[in-house]
């Protein structure tokens, strides 16, 4: 996806945001049930990809089709989503895949507790979409299964949900999506998709600090305390000594820097006199 339909769905991923902190698992089937109505039509995506048509008219078609079929948030989601710019029928499905999909990885994130095993929620559906790929490439008859276009789509989900037992409720949302409808591709290509969106997510709350020497156990521990409250939330913090930063720290979260380097005060001092 790019050009004016990746913008579209940035725009969409971010007013998604003010919904994730409640999300439920039934918005996402919600969503990934909206999307079986729109693959199902060539008519509709047409229809609700047609530059001829204005994003309220496209919007008002998505609230009458499944108003009071779904949540209101469902509806209200997809309806602003189609009131956006797609460059093609197929981006638009694509980007209620995303949306759904992000979802249900935001419920396994907004998890408080952590298992017995210590892991957080969104850990643990990352591993259970890595064992469940890594048993379909370990046997072509449970690839051929999936791929068999006259198996019912409960059947797929059954053997799915053999292939990873105890699966979280999250991973068995994602896991039967992918094999149920699949959208044109494997199986396990949708789960590496998927798996990568949760790393995605799982990245925005791992900071990777950079230094010039080792912290003391009480650097540590200030360094901690303080990019916890910045953030609001505990950080996974992955310190590295890096030499080359000749004094100072640099801190990266997602695609956030925060660089107090004299590297970074030198370089800037540089683009001054450059300027």
């Amino acid at each position: 996806m790019a050009g004016v339909s990746s913008e579209s769905l940035t725009k969409a991923l971010e007013q998604l945001e003010a919904t994730l902190p409640t999300a439920s698992l039934q918005l996402a089937k919600d969503l990934f049930g909206i999307l079986g109505t729109v693959d199902s039509s060539a008519g509709l995506r047409r229809a609700l990809t047609d530059p001829s048509r204005s994003g309220e008219e496209k919007s008002a078609l998505v609230k009458q089709l499944v108003g009071g079929k779904v949540s209101a948030d469902a509806a209200e989601i997809a309806s602003g989503l189609a009131g956006l710019r797609w460059a093609s029928a197929r981006d638009i499905g694509d980007a209620l895949e995303t949306l759904a999909a992000t979802v249900v990885i935001a419920v396994a994130e907004n998890k408080s507790a952590v298992s017995a095993s210590g892991i957080t929620g969104l850990e643990e559906l990352e591993n259970d979409l890595f064992a469940f790929n890594q048993a379909v490439a370990s046997s072509h008859e449970v690839q051929r299964a999936l791929g068999e276009s006259q198996a019912s789509a409960a059947a797929k989900i059954s053997l799915a949900e053999k292939l990873v037992p105890g699966a979280s409720p999250e991973a068995q949302l994602l896991i039967g999506q992918a094999v149920s409808q699949p959208r044109g591709v494997k199986p396990s290509k949708l789960i590496d998709n998927f798996a990568k969106l949760a790393a995605k997510r799982q990245q925005r709350w791992i900071a990777t600090v950079r230094v010039t020497r080792p912290l003391t156990d009480a650097q540590a521990s200030r360094l901690q305390a303080g990019l916890d409250a910045l953030y609001g939330r505990e950080l996974k913090v992955n310190v590295s000594v890096d030499p080359t930063l000749i004094g100072g720290i640099r801190v990266q979260v997602a695609d956030e820097v925060l660089d107090a380097s004299v590297v970074a005060r030198l370089s800037e001092l540089r683009r001054q006199l450059a300027g």
